[in-house]
């Protein structure tokens, strides 16, 4: 079975995006921040809104809107993993010999894959804010989503759309629609 993806121009999607082998790499050293520097590089050529986002040791999520008329969410996800690979330390990337002993350099640092989901509606979009948000709580990282630094959960209390002990000391379940690990 062929899997096809739900292309919609200027569709809001929900991504999951993991490493190879589930390598606990995205929190190391500076990885935060290249992978910053790849979404603004890629941005430059193809915009987008990133509306919620949290970056996981080995996976992240995020939900995007692409403008009008734009359907193109692979090439940018194509472009993101290459540029963070490119300039990612070298102790990630997968370096072997093949039957000849020649070199092969494998960049091995993502999944080849990505999951997505096409954002339906407004209470869709709300349920896959909060589990953005919620993630590192329900891996045991922190006891609330504000403590989690590499997430948009304070940008949303700066503007006054959760109170800041939102999802502190409570379990919360997503339908499984919701979400992908």
């Amino acid at each position: 079975m062929r899997y096809r993806r739900a292309r919609v121009n200027g569709g809001t999607y929900f991504f999951t995006v993991v490493t190879c082998k589930r390598r606990r790499i995205l929190t190391h050293n500076n990885n935060v921040s290249l992978l910053r520097k790849a979404f603004r590089f890629v941005m430059k050529k193809y915009p987008f809104k990133v509306d919620a986002m949290v970056v996981l040791p080995e996976h992240l999520h995020c939900i995007w809107t692409l403008p009008q008329g734009d359907r193109q969410f692979s090439t940018r996800w194509r472009l993101i993993k290459n540029f963070f690979t490119r300039n990612c330390e070298a102790k990630y990337k997968q370096i072997r010999t093949d039957s000849l002993g020649r070199t092969i350099r494998r960049q091995g640092i993502w999944q080849g894959r990505f999951w997505e989901h096409l954002i339906r509606d407004d209470r869709d979009f709300a349920n896959h804010v909060e589990y953005t948000h919620y993630n590192p709580v329900k891996h045991g990282f922190v006891s609330a989503p504000i403590e989690w630094p590499y997430s948009s959960f304070r940008k949303y209390v700066r503007q006054g759309l959760y109170e800041a002990q939102w999802g502190a000391g409570q379990r919360m379940e997503f339908g499984l629609d919701i979400g992908a690990e």
